[in-house]
């Protein structure tokens, strides 16, 4: 399907942001709001949230993507994924004053941009779906159990670790004052960070935050789909969060969540056909509902 772009000015507060518009000529009812993860700009990593929207406007949905405050072409202070509410909810007013005939919108998120997707979706009704990759639930425990389970065990069993050791080239004081701070620190917090129920009536911008998504996640009506890299400890992180946690595993099948893993892609989904696997699998989520 032919379409087109459109470069667009708007403002959030007393600054101005900046983004770009993939309309197609027969566009659907439904578009995506392509939310950047922090710090980059709207045409992300290896190009992908540019091929994504033309991806999709090719396929007849609208696509929009933006920089939000501090970042990119856009004014503002730089600031964190946690504080860019009102950014989104002005990009939102913007994507429905250019397209007139927009119903509804998808937010599309990577990383740290998955967590303020569910942040904010909850709150505004035009949002009816999320489309969640390797969502960034990162605390400090979480991190350090993750890097002991995923990197360190993992090594055990390379060839080439065991060429190091043999070799003479592995200094193992560093592994052990690592494992040993690491211990320290999850002795030292010496509390559980998996989300419970109860966690959720707490204060919301003291919890941790794993508890604040779930938080989010409960409350959104609309449909949810998850996409995760194998080769990628942020997913890995996130994976071994909802395995673990009751009240994540309920609230995903109480939503009816579509989760999937491309058991081979990085992080960023690096190659061509790791970045065409997510355009496809968007494209067909979007238009299945």
């Amino acid at each position: 399907m032919i379409y087109h772009e459109q470069a667009i000015r708007f403002e959030c507060a007393d600054d101005s942001l900046f983004g770009i518009l993939s309309i197609p000529d027969q566009p659907i009812s439904r578009g995506v709001l392509i939310v950047v993860g922090g710090p980059q700009y709207r045409v992300g990593s290896h190009r992908q949230f540019t091929l994504l929207a033309r991806h999709l406007a090719t396929a007849g949905i609208p696509a929009m993507r933006y920089d939000y405050r501090g970042m990119g072409d856009s004014e503002g202070e730089i600031r964190t994924f946690e504080n860019i509410h009102d950014d989104l909810h002005a990009a939102i007013d913007q994507f429905f004053l250019a397209l007139p005939h927009l119903k509804e919108l998808a937010i599309w998120g990577l990383c740290d941009a998955a967590s303020a997707a569910l942040f904010y979706a909850y709150q505004d009704p035009r949002i009816v779906g999320l489309i969640l990759l390797n969502p960034w639930v990162r605390t400090e425990q979480s991190a350090i159990k993750t890097y002991i389970k995923h990197y360190y065990a993992t090594r055990l069993f390379q060839p080439d670790f065991w060429k190091k050791v043999g070799s003479g080239r592995y200094n193992p004081k560093v592994t052990l004052r690592f494992l040993s701070q690491s211990l320290f620190t999850l002795t030292r917090k010496g509390r559980n960070e998996i989300p419970s129920n109860d966690s959720l009536h707490s204060d919301a911008n003291h919890a941790p935050l794993p508890e604040r998504m779930l938080a989010g996640l409960n409350r959104f009506t609309g449909k949810v789909f998850i996409i995760t890299s194998g080769d990628d400890l942020t997913a890995k992180e996130f994976l071994d969060l909802i395995n673990q946690s009751r009240d994540w595993d309920k609230a995903l099948k109480i939503k009816k969540a579509e989760c999937i893993h491309l058991q081979d892609a990085n992080h960023t989904f690096s190659s061509s056909k790791w970045r065409n696997q997510v355009a496809i699998l968007t494209e067909n989520w979007v238009k299945s509902w």
